[in-house]
């Protein structure tokens, strides 16, 4: 079994990674290769839910 991994990220920064990919996809559609990779991170992206938590210093 694999292990999870959970990012938090702000909206600057979610906006950023998406835009990142889509360059990416973009690029590699230009190249002629395929794309299943980075799509199935930008599904896994858009479908991710916002979540709200606290975040406590000591």
């Amino acid at each position: 079994m694999r292990d999870k991994y959970y990012i938090n990220l702000n909206d600057k920064e979610y906006f950023n990674a998406l835009s990142s990919l889509v360059s990416k996809r973009n690029k590699l559609i230009q190249s002629g290769k395929y794309t299943d990779g980075v799509d199935e991170v930008i599904m896994k992206m858009k479908k991710s839910k916002k979540k709200k938590f606290r975040v406590s210093y000591i």
